[in-house]
């Protein structure tokens, strides 16, 4: 049953209770209230007695009320009836005179400036007790001139503090909220979407199949039945040296190809041997001085146990690969070691050997990239960023707080998707159990040991792109996209914070924000010495930038890191999620029958398949970036930026969109309107 907005009839006030419209948003429950003003409160009444629904009832002042500040509301579970939940939209109250009452009652009066309003906006349970809600105006602390109001900011976060606590997941890892079942979360921080069916009718016959792949013929006939546009292109081109490059900056995973004017002391080349894929007349130490010479390094691999699949053994290499940045624009790869340590039983694959052993070469570093992209671009990097700051938002800071209502609606879905992870993805018998080579003995290794490198100027897309030599390269669509997207988030959020705060003391004295910043810190990355994470803020300026750079790893960046693997990781030879012999020690007898039993079996390649298929799905009623559904967004100077930024985004999406009709292979992960406000798969 869902109720209609309702109005209590007031000696002094007139109440009306607005019930969302969604038909499961009303309850049986009673439902009481009473107001709340600078010099006392009124009694509690039952709004909903026996056979009437949020219909007229009376509210006496049992004395002088004042200023209005807050309304209580309590749901009391009805005898002989279920404890259904209640959401409530807002409750709208208005002081009346006794003359007033008279003529209003004869004649409605549905808009008057002298309302005052109270968003709810969020389902409301028995166990709750009492709720209370405030007017929609956000504030600072120093801004409240109310005893009461200061006093229920504590008692908010008190009560957040009691629902809300951290456990450990992985040592040395950011914390994790503690629950043990979705029911815990209560029914305002899940969520559920509609998303189109996944069709795994040509997958459910090999899932039985714990053998390696007859032939490349057959797996071209399994992924004819399994493939989309860009899925094709990858199978036509993952061969071409291009191909791999360009992956490296527009594939799954273009957070860790950087330029580099030094070699790793560990990379056992020299320029004589590089001389021939360089452009005539130059050399290695040139090119290195020219900024042309790019690296892939998968140091952090090195050391990491491997999984066991289908009890067989599967293999990790740690690789180092050199790219070269030509005179086409193409990065292409010039040098790859499969292991960290040189030595004799560690040869250097270069373009002119034969063309298996070359090839195998990149599906090694490719099969890296996977491990790497799963866990720390895409785990760590959006999904437990999320669900840190969506921890650290709820414990730390009211919901009048302007930096709490503007950063929610983007991490707040981080705390179910991530308990689904945990308990599915990442538990026994999960995908990474059963079917990658980073499983859950190596997992916790690399996610601590990424934790300790984390770099702050990594997550802030300008400094990143910078700092790697991507922000002026002309086929690095990943870069032009993310630093338009990010540049106009950072207006936004700058405009915003400029409401609030007028100068940077506002800031340095904000407690609950100085309280905030503590926490993401001690329960991030509190180990990691010189990250450049900030422990305290102290300007306008680091606020915007930080809160810009969580809006952004929620939204923007999880969309080019997710979304991208079904189409780059569905043609498996591409990005084997697991590799079945040890990487080789010699060069010139790698055939390419040989190279399929390098590749994972067929039952584990159709339990990643499926585990792509279901991640690659964007919901039919997604929420798209910076689209809010809250009553904060909706009104005043907070509507007016929001109408700003949307039609930022929406111009960036256009240019997007037309200049993908000119490539060959469009990069569409980054156009505004295909981004999710939050992270939801």
């Amino acid at each position: 049953m869902a109720w209609p907005s309702s109005i209590v009839s007031l000696q002094e006030f007139e109440v009306t209770i607005h019930t969302s419209a969604a038909p499961s948003s009303g309850t049986f429950s009673y439902l009481r209230l009473n107001l709340i003003g600078s010099q006392g409160e009124t009694a509690p009444i039952t709004v909903n007695e026996a056979d009437q629904h949020l219909l007229p009832g009376s509210l006496q002042s049992g004395g002088p009320l004042g200023r209005l500040l807050l309304v209580r509301l309590q749901l009391e579970v009805r005898p002989g009836f279920p404890d259904l939940d209640w959401h409530c939209g807002r409750v709208e109250v208005r002081r009346l005179t006794d003359r007033q009452a008279e003529e209003d009652r004869q004649q409605a009066r549905p808009e008057d400036p002298e309302v005052e309003v109270f968003p709810c906006d969020r389902w409301l349970q028995s166990a709750d007790g009492d709720v209370e809600l405030r007017t929609g105006k956000m504030c600072l602390l120093a801004s409240e001139t109310e005893e009461t109001l200061r006093k229920q900011r504590i008692k908010e976060l008190q009560h957040k503090q009691k629902l809300i606590r951290w456990r450990q997941f992985v040592d040395g890892a950011p914390d994790c909220v503690d629950i043990t079942s979705l029911n815990a979360l209560g029914p305002n921080l899940s969520f559920t979407h509609k998303r189109p069916g996944v069709n795994l009718r040509y997958l459910r016959g090999f899932t039985m199949r714990a053998a390696s792949w007859s032939s490349f013929s057959e797996l071209e006939m399994f992924f004819t039945h399994n493939q989309n546009a860009t899925a094709k292109f990858v199978q036509v081109h993952w061969k071409d040296d291009w191909f791999f490059g360009y992956q490296s900056l527009n594939g799954c995973n273009p957070l860790l190809v950087r330029r580099t004017r030094l070699l790793p002391p560990h990379l056992s080349i020299t320029s004589d041997m590089l001389r021939p894929f360089l452009p005539d007349g130059s050399s290695l130490e040139q090119e290195l001085k020219k900024g042309t010479i790019y690296l892939l390094d998968y140091e952090m691999l090195d050391g990491v146990p491997a999984n066991e699949i289908n009890g067989k053994p599967a293999f990790i290499a740690a690789p180092l690969c050199l790219l070269h940045l030509n005179q086409q624009g193409e990065l292409m790869p010039i040098a790859i070691q499969l292991q960290q340590t040189p030595g004799p039983q560690n040869p250097v694959f270069l373009p002119s050997d034969p063309v298996c052993d070359w090839l195998l070469a990149k599906m090694w570093v490719h099969s890296a990239d996977f491990q790497y992209h799963q866990v720390v671009s895409h785990y760590l990097k959006t999904h437990m960023l999320a669900e840190l700051c969506c921890g650290a938002t709820i414990r730390q800071l009211p919901e009048v707080h302007p930096v709490h209502q503007l950063l929610m609606p983007h991490v707040k879905m981080s705390l179910q998707i991530n308990y689904q992870a945990r308990v599915s993805l990442l538990a026994p018998g999960g995908a990474f159990d059963k079917a990658i080579a980073c499983g859950l003995k190596a997992f916790p290794v690399l996610l601590s040991q990424a934790s300790a490198r984390i770099q702050y100027r990594s997550l802030c897309v300008p400094d990143d792109l910078a700092d790697r030599g991507l922000d002026h390269l002309p086929q690095c669509y990943y870069a032009q996209d993310a630093l338009r997207v990010w540049d106009t988030l950072h207006r936004f959020v700058v405009r915003w914070m400029d409401l609030y705060y007028h100068g940077d003391e506002d800031v340095q004295q904000d407690s609950e924000l100085q309280h905030w910043i503590r926490e993401i810190h001690s329960h991030g990355f509190p180990q990691v010495q010189d990250s450049g994470l900030p422990q305290s803020l102290e300007t306008r300026a680091e606020l915007s930038q930080f809160v810009t750079m969580l809006v952004f790893s929620s939204s923007a960046l999880h969309a080019a890191v997710n979304f991208s693997q079904v189409d780059f990781d569905s043609w498996f030879p591409n990005c084997p999620t697991s590799m079945s012999r040890p990487p080789p020690q010699t060069k010139g007898t790698m055939t390419e029958d040989e190279l399929l039993s390098f590749l994972p079996d067929v039952n584990s390649t159709c339990t990643v398949l499926t585990t792509l298929r279901l991640l690659g799905q964007p919901a039919t009623d997604y929420v798209p970036l910076c689209h809010y559904q809250e009553e904060v967004f909706r009104h005043g100077a907070p509507a007016r930026l929001v109408e700003e930024v949307q039609a930022e985004l929406k111009a960036i999406s256009d240019d997007i969109t037309e200049r993908n009709r000119k490539l060959e292979l469009p990069y569409p992960y980054l156009s505004p309107g295909r981004i999710e406000n939050s992270v939801t798969i």
